[in-house]
């Protein structure tokens, strides 16, 4: 197959004319991108802003919601085209359970789970392609193939994935309407009050950072309910489970309570621990693992569960807070 990924980016040139002013920016460049490339939707075009690819008088722009002045010229980068679909690359996984139907991974930090700009390789997708073949390919979406949830990145724990395409019908119906239950712990600056509770705060797009999420109050319905299991007064190990299933959900919502993730580089910046506490302060990813995920078995109709302890790196944070 040949790669497209070396090829050069290209630039667009949108210049705002005088019928479109007074439009969203937004609805305005997709108008006059479908000039040159009738293919590029207002969603594609957005998702480009998000990524810092457009920019006006030389600044990058990150909102595209306010109204087009006539005159003005943006230009917007157009990334090379990326390969249709991801290869099989062999990858250790830790394989909690597996059968024809869905395979259960508990996955390490600091792996993607399938392949974006900038992370097209060794993602959780090639593994699984090639932990499973050719059965996988397409199932749910060529880039995407059986996967039905996510983690971020550097968020650690369990995922479930469809290995059929009846098992990944029934797994995002089982997503729909919240009968797949799905806990995470996590390690959190301070201690939540009341010491159980729910967070119910819809999330959208950050209107001061494209590429982050926040608490808004147009965005998606998000409720998330948490429990301190432990409290060791300037941070506290929380249990969060998820009723609903949005972007940085946990993340975002621990901040809006002022109870930011440790280590989370979007969403905690700026807080730091006691004195003496360098561990905390330089963990170098969010100390979030989902430890337990429970669904009902698309062939045989039985609930099943599955838990995961906490990874060595966040043991070890838990065990030398003083």
């Amino acid at each position: 197959m040949k790669k497209t990924g070396d090829a050069p980016s290209s630039l667009m040139i949108l210049t705002v004319t005088d019928d479109l002013a007074g439009l969203r920016v937004d609805k305005a460049l997709t108008t006059l991108a479908a000039i040159q490339q009738p293919t590029l939707s207002r969603a594609r075009l957005q998702a480009l802003v998000a990524q810092g690819h457009l920019s006006l008088a030389g600044k990058t722009v990150s909102d595209v919601s306010h109204k087009a002045k006539a005159g003005d010229v943006y230009t917007l980068t157009l990334p090379p085209p990326e390969k249709a679909a991801p290869e099989a690359q062999a990858m250790d996984l830790t394989i909690v359970f597996e059968d024809k139907d869905v395979i259960v991974i508990d996955k390490p930090a600091g792996l993607v789970v399938h392949p974006a700009p900038g992370n097209r390789d060794h993602t959780l997708v090639n593994a699984l392609l090639a932990h499973c073949g050719d059965s996988l390919s397409g199932i749910g979406g060529v880039a995407r193939p059986g996967i039905v949830h996510r983690l971020d990145k550097d968020t650690s724990g369990l995922m479930v994935v469809a290995k059929n395409d009846a098992a990944h019908q029934a797994l995002a119906k089982q997503f729909a309407d919240r009968s797949l239950s799905r806990t995470y712990h996590a390690l959190v600056w301070g201690v939540p009050t009341p010491s159980a509770g729910s967070i119910d705060a819809p999330i959208g797009r950050s209107s001061k950072d494209r590429k982050k999420m926040a608490v808004v109050s147009k965005g998606k319905p998000a409720l998330t309910h948490y429990q301190v299991i432990k409290d060791f007064g300037f941070v506290s190990l929380v249990e969060c489970k998820l009723a609903t299933g949005r972007t940085h959900q946990i993340r975002v919502h621990l901040a809006y309570i002022k109870h930011p993730v440790v280590g989370d580089p979007a969403y905690g910046k700026g807080r730091s621990g006691k004195k003496g506490e360098e561990a905390l302060q330089l963990f170098p990813r969010q100390a979030l693992h989902a430890v337990e995920i429970h669904f009902i078995h698309p062939r045989t109709g039985k609930l099943r569960k599955f838990t995961s302890k906490l990874p060595k790196d966040m043991a070890k944070l838990v065990r030398g807070i003083k």
